[in-house]
């Protein structure tokens, strides 16, 4: 997993009707984009993540895909 300051992460639900979390990475910890990462979440708090198998990191960089 590799990501840059701004990306988001996503942190999947883990039990039926649980949403998932996201967060936007404010400062990567790691080498060359590697985890840990200090991320913000919309409420206002921050944590320092190791993220794990029910994670995904969203790239700005990437084009969001449309859904229709």
């Amino acid at each position: 997993m590799r990501a840059t300051e701004g990306d988001q992460l996503v942190q999947h639900g883990r039990v039926v009707g649980q949403h998932d979390k996201t967060g936007e990475i404010i400062q990567v910890l790691g080498e060359n984009g590697t985890p840990p990462y200090r991320v913000r979440f919309p409420d206002g708090h921050e944590s320092i993540m190791a993220p794990g198998p029910d994670c995904a990191v969203r790239s700005t960089a990437e084009p969001r895909k449309e859904q229709w």
